[in-house]
Formats: C-alpha cells, structure tokens, sequence
C-alpha cells in the first residue's frame, strides 16, 4: 500500500507503555498484571501525530476489552486519508 517505516514495538516490561500513560491492570476482573490499554498510534520523529485510544480513556480492571478504534481497517482509514490531504 506504499507505507515504508513501520514498526511494531513489543514492550514485555512495559516501559514504553507507562511512557505513553497506557498501563493498566486487570487483576481483579481477569487475573492479568500490567497490560498496555489498547490503542493505536501514528507516531512521527518521536511526535505523537494521531492516536486511537479505546473507550477515549485507559480503564482499570475494565470488564469489557473494547476492540473498535484501534483496530486496522481504523488506521489505514487514517492514512489513506492523509494521502488525499
């Protein structure tokens, strides 16, 4: 689709989830530790340009796991979108 320079970043201790203020927990609704509040973001020279962040806000032990804004078919909306600008 003529995107260069994608990267996933994978976070096992979570560090730049915390840096990104995304850290949750579900400990008592799901047994999990910390966990990165789901979202995705177009981040640009180390600027957040566009973020998608689920429910608009990080939920402590949230009993639903939202799944609507994050999700692909969201960001490649974006980005086809940024192409037409």
């Amino acid at each position: 689709m003529g995107f260069f320079k994608v990267k996933l970043i994978p976070d096992g201790a979570a560090k730049f989830t915390r840096g990104m203020g995304m850290s949750t927990i579900w400990d008592s609704e799901r047994g999990f530790g910390e966990r990165s509040w789901r979202y995705s973001a177009v981040i640009n020279d180390m600027v957040i340009e566009k973020i998608f962040i689920e429910g608009g806000a990080v939920v402590q032990n949230s009993e639903p796991d939202p799944f609507e804004v994050s999700d692909v078919e969201t960001m490649l909306e974006y980005l086809k979108g940024k192409d037409e600008l």
